[in-house]
């Protein structure tokens, strides 16, 4: 029930075009650092479901990413540039992950869950503002997208703990 609560519009006053933009860009470095991040665990993991799962994901960040570049122009937004630091340094942990070995797919699975635990967190929080309706009908679709990338990754590291 309570991810029910995130979705609904807040009452508060409409943001200013500015903040419109500024809550897309901060989507935007997010869907960036999803592909990213997703691109690298592909690059890393062996199994066949897990490095299939990674590279769809990857694309589907990057079909965010465009959607996202055009609300950006239709609000007069400049974008961002790149993605953010925090997840530079994620995908160099899953990089040195897996270089380690016998249980690296399995940490880059953990890392990944974690990667798209802040991904879930950063779409809450662009849904606790009171978005234009053009805005807020993608970023919910875009929310629900990364729930459900998330708990694809979460599957993948059960079923990988539980070969364990």
């Amino acid at each position: 029930m309570a991810a029910d609560n995130d979705m609904r519009a807040p009452t508060t006053a409409p943001l200013s075009k500015d903040e419109v933009v500024d809550v897309l860009n901060d989507l935007l470095e997010n869907t960036r650092d999803g592909s990213y991040g997703f691109q690298a665990c592909a690059e890393e993991v062996q199994s066949a479901p897990a490095k299939q799962l990674f590279l769809s994901r990857a694309e589907g960040c990057r079909q965010a990413e465009s959607e996202l570049l055009q609300l950006i122009a239709s609000y007069g937004g400049k974008p961002a540039d790149g993605g953010t630091a925090a997840g530079a340094l994620h995908r160099g942990w899953v990089h040195v992950k897996g270089s380690l070995g016998a249980d690296s797919e399995l940490a880059i699975l953990e890392s990944c869950e974690r990667g798209e635990d802040t991904a879930v967190a950063r779409y809450r929080k662009a849904l606790k503002q009171n978005l234009p309706a053009d805005v807020r009908s993608v970023v919910e679709r875009q929310a629900a997208g990364a729930q459900r990338n998330h708990d694809q990754i979460r599957d993948l590291r059960n079923a990988a703990r539980a070969k364990d």
